[in-house]
């Protein structure tokens, strides 16, 4: 496996990372359950990969609970991402890149993920609002050193000028 810094932030993650879409059944997009997900980032992390990545929204949590399942006692190893959003149900508050639903996603992701931190926490794709004073700044989720990096996901380099 290949290495390389993540970003300026001095963490060192594998090339390829393992992405967990596909944990859990409740948006069909792969349904696999606990012991399958469990054996994926076995393998993975067997192979060399530190890097796993996941959203709040893959199967509405469901990914994240069956991550964290299978990260009991080797959490440490690895570089942990995740994502912020899409909705998360029906309620107009519980998506987007809002401080309200930015800082209530950080308190689920690290319930469902059974950690206390995360690594790289990344708003999952554009957002008409601006981000400069929102989910970049004055959210500061990781003041309580609940998030380590913030980061972007799925944007055009157009989009992120805009922000």
């Amino acid at each position: 496996m290949k290495y390389r810094k993540l970003g300026n932030t001095g963490l060192i993650v594998s090339e390829v990372a393992l992405g967990s879409m596909q944990f859990g059944g409740k948006m069909n997009m792969g349904n696999l359950g606990q012991e399958q997900a469990t054996r994926m980032v076995q393998l993975a992390l067997d192979r060399g990969i530190n890097f796993i990545d996941t959203a709040d929204v893959y199967s509405l949590g469901e990914s994240e609970t069956l991550l964290g399942n299978a990260l009991k006692g080797i959490r440490e190893e690895i570089v942990l991402a995740t994502k912020v959003r899409l909705p998360m149900g029906e309620n107009f508050n519980r998506s987007g890149a809002t401080r309200v639903n930015i800082m209530r996603e950080v308190e689920a992701s690290l319930r469902r993920l059974q950690t206390d931190y995360i690594d790289l926490y990344q708003v999952h794709g554009w957002t008409a609002s601006r981000l400069g004073g929102n989910a970049a700044d004055s959210e500061r989720p990781r003041a309580p050193g609940k998030v380590r990096y913030l980061g972007l996901s799925n944007l055009m380099s157009w989009q992120l000028r805009r922000q």
